[in-house]
């Protein structure tokens, strides 16, 4: 567990670490020179089997950004005042950030008390709770590093604090330092968000290069293992140049998903903010910059929690619930603590009545599992952004789908109402197929997707469709798709009439047949052959791939197959070359081809053709 220590320069943050610890948190040689906290320090203190870790930030205005950067996935701080100096300015811009953090809690400890009078001390904290009235019920501390005064009984309070941090989700953790060690090699070092890792575990890098763990030390001890809420050095095994991982990377038990760039988030106001202004936004160790965009109101006054979009010059690695500093356009002051709700906030349509409510749920339910209830309200999901949004593991996001009554097809999740949607617009788009095309038996699975689900996902529609089939909603003749009402046969003249054709497209062997052509051999008229040919294709035996010129179905399929062999080989087929594998003319070879471009089994790309839906001659 870490806790955070702040506090206005020279109010004794240090001494006071070193009093409880044992350990000089000055470890920058500039620091000791310069007698202030530039970078973040730490200290352990070993209690029984609990490791406290504490991070000295640095309390001069010019350092407030490693200041920032030490608070991702912190639950509890210090606020440090010196009793000979009170609240100062940086004691009122820390404290204005921890509470934008909305800590767990905070601890005031007043320090240096051996300086003043009691009287003086009842005076400051009087002054505090008057003044912060969020800090009214936070436990007061007066210690003195010099004589010890309030030391153990500070030090036995923060032994007692539970670990909030969640161990038993994926791990997250933020990188603000990077360094190498002879005969060792990469080390970085940061704070665990969540999760644990072990010795050999394979990471990801958020640029998603995989690392191995060699080693670690959690809260500053050699460990097989690191957990959550732990600060842990991380000796690394990679072939990515050190130089290019960077303070603000991060590693990940699961492959990450690509940054986001537009958010939506509830913000509580600092200041008052306009509709729209820039902001420097920080984010654990990342920070960038970005427009702030107001939501549901025009203005914020401060204190007021309001929804806002931001979006960011540089991509960041968030999750739900992830907190944000947000500082003016040329930070210089405070404007706003943020929590993040959605990491997906929509170009369009962001200010309507729906988005605002489908925001103000997010930001009400109280756990993964009614959020999920939102997310999948309308719309279907990959499990993988599931579990990258919400944090949750592939066993916890099936136990939440399960509670929730919801549903995964591979990596699909949603829920009965949208398959539901969905199954009556393949239906009725189907419907209005059969009832604008009479003539025809039916659709291919890939048109009838585009037909009445263009933007759903292809493998989830195909699903949809195959346990429509199952449960006698659709049909499907020679791998035409229909209603099951909508049916063509062949009468008992017509059936006979077919045997007689049927053996002449045997004598042909593979070729195609003309109308003329078949008319003549069996003595028919041509007006009676063209009819019963076209009435043949509507029932899925025969296709036509030019006016009047037949080819049976089964050998198109039988073409179909050699096809996409050869595009496996090869990548492409040109007319030459199928006309060499047919040993077909090339008029003949053209039409061929035009009708697979037509039907949607190709795709002409230059001179050559390649597969746009494979599944069109699969049954």
């Amino acid at each position: 567990m870490i806790i955070v220590t702040s506090g206005h320069v020279d109010h004794g943050k240090t001494a006071l670490l070193q009093a409880l610890t044992g350990t000089n948190t000055a470890h920058l040689p500039e620091e000791k020179k310069r007698g202030m906290t530039i970078d973040l320090g730490y200290a352990y203190l070993l209690v029984g089997d609990k490791v406290l870790g504490f991070i000295d930030v640095p309390g001069h205005e010019k350092f407030l950004v490693n200041m920032l950067a030490g608070l991702g996935g912190i639950h509890y701080a210090m606020l440090i005042v010196a009793a000979d100096e009170g609240i100062q300015a940086q004691t009122k811009e820390h404290l204005a950030i921890l509470r934008q953090l909305q800590l767990e809690q905070i601890l005031v400890v007043i320090t240096k008390s051996d300086r003043v009078s009691s009287q003086q001390i009842d005076d400051i904290q009087s002054q505090i709770k008057s003044d912060y009235p969020f800090l009214k019920n936070s436990p007061f501390f007066v210690t003195s590093a010099t004589t010890n005064q309030g030391i153990d009984e500070l030090r036995e309070f923060l032994t007692a604090l539970p670990n909030l941090a969640d161990s038993t989700k994926p791990f997250r953790y933020a990188i603000d330092r990077i360094f190498s060690v002879k005969g060792a090699g990469t080390v970085v070092t940061g704070t665990a968000f969540s999760g644990k890792v072990n010795i050999d575990d394979e990471l990801y890098l958020c640029h998603g290069e995989k690392v191995r763990v060699k080693a670690i030390h959690a809260q500053n001890l050699a460990s097989e293992q690191g957990l959550a809420g732990q600060r842990l050095a991380l000796n690394i095994n990679t072939d990515v140049d050190r130089a290019l991982i960077e303070r603000g990377n991060w590693l990940f038990s699961e492959l990450p998903p690509k940054p986001t760039e537009r958010i939506t988030v509830q913000l509580t106001a600092e200041t008052a903010l306009s509709e729209n202004q820039p902001v420097h936004i920080y984010h654990a160790a990342s920070r960038t910059v970005g427009k702030l965009g107001l939501l549901n109101v025009k203005s914020a006054i401060p204190n007021e929690q309001v929804y806002a979009e931001i979006i960011l010059e540089k991509p960041l690695f968030l999750t739900f619930g992830d907190k944000l500093i947000l500082r003016s356009g040329d930070n210089k002051t405070l404007v706003a603590g943020a929590r993040v709700l959605d990491i997906h906030s929509p170009k369009r349509h962001k200010r309507s009545e729906v988005r605002l409510n489908f925001v103000a749920n997010l930001a009400q339910a109280e756990d993964s599992a009614q959020r999920v209830a939102l997310y999948l309200q309308d719309q279907a999901i990959s499990a993988a952004d599931i579990r990258w949004v919400e944090q949750v593991t592939d066993a916890q996001l099936a136990d939440i789908l399960k509670q929730n009554k919801q549903i995964r097809f591979q990596d699909w999740c949603f829920n009965g109402d949208y398959q539901r949607t969905q199954n009556t617009k393949i239906l009725t788009a189907l419907g209005l197929y059969h009832e604008q095309h009479p003539d025809q038996i039916g659709v291919a699975k890939a048109r009838l997707h585009r037909m009445a689900a263009l933007n759903q996902p292809e493998k989830l529609i195909y699903h949809f469709i195959d346990e429509l089939i199952d449960s006698g909603q659709l049909a499907q003749n020679r791998g035409w798709l229909h209603l099951p009402e909508h049916k063509l046969i062949f009468s008992s003249d017509e059936s006979a009439l077919w045997k007689l054709v049927l053996s002449e497209f045997v004598k042909a062997e593979g070729q195609p047949l003309w109308v003329r052509d078949l008319a003549n051999n069996l003595g028919i008229g041509e007006a009676q052959m063209r009819n019963f040919l076209y009435k043949a294709g509507k029932l899925g035996y025969l296709m036509p791939i030019v006016k009047d010129r037949f080819f049976l179905t089964e050998t198109l399929y039988a073409y179909a197959k050699r096809v996409k062999e050869k595009i496996a080989e090869q990548g492409e087929i040109t007319v030459n070359q199928l006309r060499d594998e047919l040993q077909f003319g090339r008029k003949l070879t053209v039409q061929l081809m035009e009708y697979y471009d037509r039907c949607g089994f190709l795709r002409r790309k230059g001179n050559a053709h390649i597969l746009r839906d494979a599944d069109v001659f699969d049954n």
